[in-house]
């Protein structure tokens, strides 16, 4: 059923949190709010589109959480902690019931990360989602895709492939694996490690646009190259079930939408990682190491070379 735009505002606004350090919150023309004492505030902000970042046909609910889980990683990625975000939404017809079922999703993971929503916009056109989120860093310990040095070596976490393999199998009309689809719809922002990583981490970025891209975004800010053994990237069992080993190689260093940490540290950390993986409760896995130079080589298990066919998901190509 069609509302008017201020009563899905209404609607949104009667479910958000409030606390101490939202001065004004979601009703005025902008919010008031309250940053701890000497933290330095780290802003991201992502948008999702219908067709692109998620199938047409998904969950309400799935789409809540994913457009605030893609906003998380990022944070993750700079060892940051959450704390609010604004929400921009687009949508064809004001259809209360979409929203409440997005609001769901959106809460369930604000919740978990204590995110306080304080404002953003509803329009009506293409299903589309813009989220902004704002987290702290203590001073000097943001994570940073520059910071790469030759020698390091290159970790990840959980798994990769499952996202990309699900949007495979839509794209190919086959019903997704329930377990590869909930990964594309339901990613885990790795907050936890970020934060556990300050300090031990030389680099970190999420991979959002596939191993090899986003790696490349670290060689380049870093100044350096790499070299990356594609049979190392940990993997589910489902993605082992659904793909045999050439299409799962493919899959896992280009697919996308997995929201891992991918990220680089001296040898001598290799013990400290592990315990803060440990803290985090995610497992994570050596994948490579930083070499000299500026570009990155690929190799399989056995030493050989291997060549992906393209370096992952570019935005425009």
């Amino acid at each position: 059923m069609g509302v008017a735009e201020f009563d899905l505002i209404a609607r949104i606004r009667a479910r958000a949190a409030t606390r101490g350090d939202v001065i004004l919150g979601i009703g005025d023309d902008a919010a008031l709010l309250q940053p701890p004492a000497g933290m330095q505030l780290v802003v991201a902000m992502d948008t999702l589109n219908s067709g692109v970042h998620f199938p047409p046909e998904t969950a309400a609910a799935d789409i809540g959480w994913k457009a605030l889980a893609v906003n998380l990683s990022d944070l993750a990625a700079m060892g940051a902690q959450p704390a609010w975000c604004t929400l921009s939404l687009s949508l064809p017809d004001a259809d209360a019931g979409f929203v409440d079922g997005f609001v769901d999703g959106f809460l369930e993971l604000a919740e978990r990360h204590g995110v306080a929503l304080v404002g953003g916009d509803t329009t009506r056109g293409p299903l589309s989602v813009c989220v902004t989120v704002h987290g702290f860093v203590e001073p000097g310990t943001a994570l940073r895709r520059a910071g790469a040095r030759a020698g390091d070596e290159i970790w990840i976490s959980g798994t990769v492939g499952d996202a990309a393999a699900a949007l495979a199998q839509w794209r190919a009309g086959r019903g997704a694996d329930a377990a590869l689809r909930s990964r594309l719809d339901r990613p885990i922002p790795r907050v936890a490690l970020g934060r556990a990583l300050r300090g031990i981490a030389s680099s970190c970025i999420d991979v959002s646009d596939g191993v090899l891209a986003d790696l490349g975004h670290v060689c380049e800010a870093s100044g350096i190259g790499a070299l990356l053994d594609v049979d190392a990237l940990p993997g589910s069992e489902a993605l082992r079930l659904a793909l045999d080993v050439e299409p799962r190689r493919v899959l896992q260093a280009t697919g996308g939408d997995d929201y891992e940490l991918c990220f680089t540290a001296p040898p001598e950390t290799g013990e400290a990682i592990v315990r803060a993986a440990a803290s985090a409760d995610v497992a994570v896995a050596r994948i490579g190491r930083i070499i000299e130079g500026g570009d990155i080589a690929t190799h399989a298990a056995d030493g050989g070379a291997w060549s992906a066919p393209g370096a992952g998901w570019i935005h425009f190509a």
